[in-house]
C-alpha cells in the first residue's frame, strides 16, 4: 500500500523532477556549508527553505494516496487554482518573485520589500528578528510555480492584480476593502461609521498604500467625510466619530501628493476649522496638525488663512493646552509666511497672545519664531510697543542659554528701535545694568552678533548727539 501511495505522488512528472533538483540543491548547499568555514547566514537561509519544501513534498506523498487528494499532488485553496506553497503569506496571491528572507521564510519581493520599507525589522510569520534585510531569490520555489503555471495553462501575469506606484503595491483585495469601508461611511448606522473611520484611522497611520488610495480615488475624501459634513456644528457628531475622521484627514495629507487634493477638496478645511473650536483635545490638536501638513503648500497656505482659520488657531494657542502647543504654533508660523496671513493673525490679537505666553514662559522656543516672523510687519512691531514687549525679550535674552532665541529677540528688538527710537533708553539702561548687547555682540550667532552690533551703533549715535546738544 505504501508503495502504491508513492506512485500515485510520483505521477505527476513535474513533481518527481523538482524532488531530484531539491535533493541535488540541498546536497550542493550542505557541502557548500560543511567545507566553508565561513559560510554566510544567506547559505544556511537556502539550505532550510530547500529542506523545508522538500519536507513538504514528502508529506504530501504519504497522504496522496487518499481519494481525497489523488487529483493534486497539491493541497488546492478553495479561493484559487494554485498551491497554497505558491501564495504569499502576506499578499494571500499567487508569487511572481519569491525570496528568502533571514529568518528562511519565503516571501514575494514586493511585499516583503513593502514590509521593510514601513520600518518592520521581524519576519512576519515568525516574528524572529531579522538579523539582516538581504532578499535571496527563492529559484526552486519560482522554478516551481512557473512549471506549475504552464503544466495548468495558467498565465502568472495576469495572476496578481496590482498597481505598482513610487511607495507601495495596491492589490485587488485592497481595492475592495477600501471601497468597502467608504461604503459603510455612507450607513446610516453610527456603529457602522464609527467602526470604518477606526479602521481607515490605523490603516492610513500604519500602511502608506491606503494614503494612496484615498489620492487616487475619485471622491474618496467626500465619501469618507460624509458623517460630518452634514452637520453646521461638530457637537452633533459623535466624539469618537469625529476624531477618527480628523486624524484620518491628518494620515491621508501627509503624503505629498495628495496635500492639495486634500485642501481643495469642498469641505474639507471648513471641516478642520469647526474642529479647532469643538471636540476632544486630541481632534482639536489633529486638526492643527493637519492644517500644518497642508500649508506646505503655498496655494493651500492662502486657502486656509482666508478660510478663518487663524482665529481658532489663535484661540487655540491661548488656552494653552500641552498636547496642542506644538502643532498650533507650528501651524500658525507656517500660515504666516504668507504676508497676507501675518495681517490676518495680527488682526486677530496673535502678538498680544503670544507675549503673555512668553511672559509664563510658555514654548518660548516657538513662540519666539513665530514673534520674529510677525515683527515684518508694521501693526505686530506697533502692538509689541503697546503691550511692553521690549523688558520681556531684554529678560529672556539674559535668562536664555538657547542661542537662536537670544537670535530671534535681538532680530525684535532691532525692528522696534528702527520704529520707535524712544525705546533705545531702555535698552541702553540695560546696557548699562546687565551689557546683554555687549555680550550678544560678542558671542552670538553670526547673525545675532550683526543685530546687537546695530543696536550698539545706534545707541552710540544718540549718545553722541546728546553730547553735542
Amino acid at each position: 500500500m505504501a508503495k502504491s501511495g508513492v506512485a500515485v505522488a510520483d505521477s505527476d512528472p513535474a513533481v518527481a523532477t523538482k524532488v531530484l533538483e531539491l535533493k541535488k540543491e540541498l546536497n550542493r548547499l550542505v557541502n557548500s556549508i560543511i567545507d566553508d568555514d565561513d559560510c554566510s547566514i544567506q547559505t544556511i537561509d537556502q539550505a532550510k527553505e530547500a529542506l523545508s519544501t522538500l519536507k513538504d513534498l514528502k508529506l504530501r506523498k504519504r497522504s496522496s494516496s487518499s481519494p481525497s487528494s489523488q487529483s493534486s499532488s497539491f493541497k488546492l485553496s478553495k479561493n484559487s487554482g494554485f498551491p497554497e506553497e505558491f501564495k504569499c503569506p502576506l499578499s494571500k496571491e499567487l508569487m511572481r518573485d519569491p525570496v528568502i528572507v533571514a529568518s528562511g521564510k519565503t516571501y514575494d519581493r514586493p511585499f516583503i520589500q513593502k514590509w521593510l520599507k514601513a520600518g518592520n525589522r521581524t519576519c512576519p510569520q515568525t516574528q524572529q528578528v531579522l538579523s539582516h534585510a538581504v532578499l535571496t531569490p527563492n529559484h526552486l520555489i519560482r522554478e516551481m510555480i512557473e512549471q506549475w503555471c504552464k503544466n495548468h495553462g495558467v498565465e502568472l501575469s495576469n495572476q496578481l492584480e496590482c498597481i505598482y506606484n513610487e511607495e507601495d503595491i495596491i492589490t485587488k483585495a485592497d481595492h475592495d476593502h477600501f471601497h468597502s469601508l467608504l461604503e459603510k461611511m455612507s450607513s446610516s448606522s453610527l456603529s457602522e461609521q464609527k467602526a470604518a473611520a477606526k479602521e481607515l484611522r490605523l490603516l492610513t497611520k500604519k500602511m502608506p498604500l491606503y494614503r494612496t488610495l484615498f489620492g487616487e480615488t475619485s471622491h474618496a475624501i467626500s465619501e469618507f467625510l460624509k458623517p460630518v459634513s452634514a452637520s453646521d456644528s461638530l457637537n452633533n457628531i459623535h466624539p469618537d466619530l469625529q476624531e477618527d475622521v480628523i486624524t484620518t484627514l491628518l494620515n491621508i495629507s501627509i503624503h505629498d501628493n495628495n496635500k492639495k487634493l486634500v485642501a481643495e477638496t469642498p469641505m474639507v478645511i471648513p471641516i478642520l476649522v469647526k474642529a479647532l473650536k469643538s471636540g476632544t483635545i486630541e481632534t482639536r490638536s489633529n486638526s492643527a496638525a493637519t492644517l500644518f501638513t497642508l500649508s506646505a503648500l503655498d496655494s493651500n497656505k492662502d486657502l486656509i488663512g482666508k478660510s478663518g482659520a487663524l482665529k481658532p488657531l489663535i484661540d487655540l494657542l491661548e488656552e494653552g493646552h500641552p498636547l496642542a502647543m506644538k502643532d498650533v504654533a507650528s501651524a500658525i508660523f507656517t500660515l504666516c509666511v504668507v504676508h497676507e496671513n501675518k495681517a490676518r493673525a495680527v488682526r486677530e490679537g496673535a502678538v498680544s497672545v503670544i507675549l503673555r505666553k512668553i511672559s509664563s514662559r510658555v514654548y518660548v522656543d516657538e513662540l519666539l519664531t513665530i514673534l520674529a516672523l510677525l515683527s515684518s510687519h508694521q501693526k505686530a512691531v506697533q502692538d509689541m510697543l503697546d503691550l511692553g514687549a521690549v523688558p520681556n525679550l531684554l529678560s529672556i535674552m539674559r535668562e536664555s542659554n538657547c542661542e537662536r532665541n537670544k537670535e530671534n529677540c535681538i532680530a525684535i528688538l532691532q525692528t522696534i528701535c528702527q520704529h520707535d527710537r524712544g525705546k533705545l533708553k531702555e535698552i541702553k539702561e540695560e546696557e548699562i545694568t546687565y551689557r546683554t548687547i555687549t555680550d550678544l555682540a560678542l558671542n552670538g550667532t553670526s547673525r545675532a552678533k550683526r543685530k546687537a552690533s546695530g543696536i550698539l551703533e545706534r545707541l552710540n549715535r544718540v549718545v553722541n548727539i546728546t553730547h553735542t546738544a
